[in-house]
């Protein structure tokens, strides 16, 4: 199918609008980050920099941890790498559901772009993937997290604690509140959600298990469900209808 300029149109705005939660979420945690990345005696302009070219919220604490400490640049690399492989995965999958006409150079800014929040939203969307409609969510989605950080860096001295410890619930709420509708509308999503989680509170307090780091016990969880849903659940390819 060629896309023409309308249909990138309405996917680019269907995106926006998918993000909008994901934005306001993103501007209050990341608004935490810049407050310690201040305390840490961080520029706010640097702060926002890491996040903009970041875009991972644990990732971005465990770098900054590393750097307030005077970690070497290897230290910062691995840390990165164990905690954000799980977007490897993700980015795959997405890579799977994008439409055949995608460029290389769309599929990686597409590839830049996922959070967990943003291949969620993405990954729900019903048949093939617009390029464009990764993009839509990313154009609401980064600046609200760059911005968030910005924020905390310039003004997070200056407000009550009791406000930034509700701040940082912020995205446990909009991420209930992305997997909620489709878990209504498909039993499928509904079990893979309930088994993912089960396994993830498995993984978190099994003696063994625990001492996994935390993104490798995303990204076994992960393999786990998708590789079991995939294996009861019918084929869907790019152009959208089931086989």
């Amino acid at each position: 199918m060629i896309i023409t300029q309308e249909t990138r149109r309405e996917a680019f705005l269907a995106g926006m609008r998918a993000a909008i939660p994901i934005g306001l979420a993103y501007f209050a945690v990341s608004f935490a980050f810049g407050l310690s990345a201040s305390e840490g005696g961080m520029s706010a302009a640097h702060a926002a920099l890491i996040s903009l070219l970041c875009l991972t919220s644990a990732g971005q604490f465990a770098g900054l941890t590393v750097i307030l400490f005077s970690g070497a640049l290897t230290e910062i690399f691995l840390t990165q790498v164990v905690i954000n492989l799980r977007y490897l995965l993700m980015s795959f999958s997405l890579s799977q559901k994008l439409e055949k006409k995608a460029s290389l150079l769309q599929r990686l800014i597409v590839a830049f772009g996922v959070t967990d929040e943003i291949f969620a939203v993405s990954a729900a969307r019903e048949g093939a993937l617009s390029p464009f409609f990764s993009f839509g969510a990313m154009s609401v989605a980064i600046p609200g997290w760059v911005l968030g950080t910005l924020s905390g860096g310039l003004l997070g001295n200056v407000l009550p604690d009791a406000l930034l410890r509700a701040l940082s619930v912020a995205l446990y709420g909009m991420f209930l509140a992305i997997i909620i509708p489709p878990a209504k509308k498909d039993r499928k999503v509904l079990c893979a959600i309930v088994i993912a989680m089960g396994l993830s509170a498995v993984c978190t307090y099994a003696p063994l298990l625990r001492q996994i780091s935390a993104g490798f016990r995303i990204i076994l969880v992960t393999v786990i469900v998708a590789a079991g849903m995939a294996a009861v659940t019918k084929e869907v390819p790019r152009d959208g209808k089931e086989r």
